[in-house]
């Protein structure tokens, strides 16, 4: 299947991945669904979307409420989505294990895990009946490698690629794909935020917080927002991609 002339769900669509992802699905020729629980965010990815040409709407939902996602699933009845993006998810804390709450704990894995399962739970149904569509969760190369003082992001991530499998071989036989992608340390607000809290923990600066996690990647640097989103639209265009994970992390390799 192309992309071209499909319908595109993007969680998280507020946010600078999520925008990206939208340019770069509109771009390809899909109508894109942005849906988060910023209104305003959503509305701008949207016109920034639409002033490049592409076609988009915005639903608001909290991805980790139940009752929001069935509200999100019986707006969108008639409309014919064959691609889901869940990229909502949060960052989490910064600091040891035994420092973090377990609220904290709880919020992240409920944006990170709970969010895709719910979101999943509510919009397959139609893919099954219709016998098509790719499900892409954005993980993330920390599910795959230590990342201090960060586990409930990471643990959360490693979870989401145990979804991801595992959905794949219950939904592949019916025609639907589910794969992950997971980036590396994105450029942008999230890292900036997450360099300059390691930055406070260690007692660096926040340059030295963002050379010390770019020289863990082969590239030796970052990855960008628009290198993301093109590696979405390629897995895309892969038909025989499914319970497969596609790392994009400047060769952020995990350790033997």
């Amino acid at each position: 299947m192309t992309v071209r002339g499909r319908t595109a769900l993007v969680t998280g669509g507020g946010g600078p991945l999520g925008r990206a992802f939208a340019l770069a699905l509109a771009g390809a020729g899909a109508r894109v669904i942005l849906v988060g629980r910023n209104e305003k965010a959503l509305a701008d990815a949207a016109t920034r979307v639409v002033k490049e040409g592409g076609r988009a709407r915005t639903a608001a939902c909290d991805v980790s409420d139940p009752a929001s996602v069935a509200a999100l699933a019986a707006e969108l009845d008639g409309e014919d989505v064959s691609i889901l993006v869940n990229n909502a998810g949060v960052a989490g804390p910064v600091k040891p294990l035994t420092d973090i709450e377990p609220d904290e704990w709880d919020d992240v894995f409920a944006a990170n895990v709970r969010g895709v399962y719910l979101v999943c739970r509510a919009l397959l149904s139609p893919m099954l009946a219709a016998g098509r569509g790719d499900i892409v969760n954005v993980a993330s190369v920390s599910g795959k490698r230590p990342l201090l003082n960060r586990t409930p992001y990471t643990a959360s991530k490693m979870a989401l690629l145990g979804l991801t499998r595992t959905l794949a071989g219950e939904v592949g036989p019916h025609g639907v794909a589910v794969n992950s992608l997971s980036p590396g340390p994105v450029r942008g607000p999230r890292m900036d935020r997450n360099f300059r809290l390691q930055a406070e923990l260690s007692g660096t600066t926040v340059e030295a917080a963002e050379r010390d996690f770019a020289s863990r990647a082969a590239l030796n640097r970052l990855v960008e927002e628009d290198e993301v989103a093109k590696a979405l639209v390629a897995m895309l265009a892969m038909p025989g991609l499914c319970g497969a994970d596609i790392d994009l992390s400047a060769g952020m390799i995990a350790p033997a």
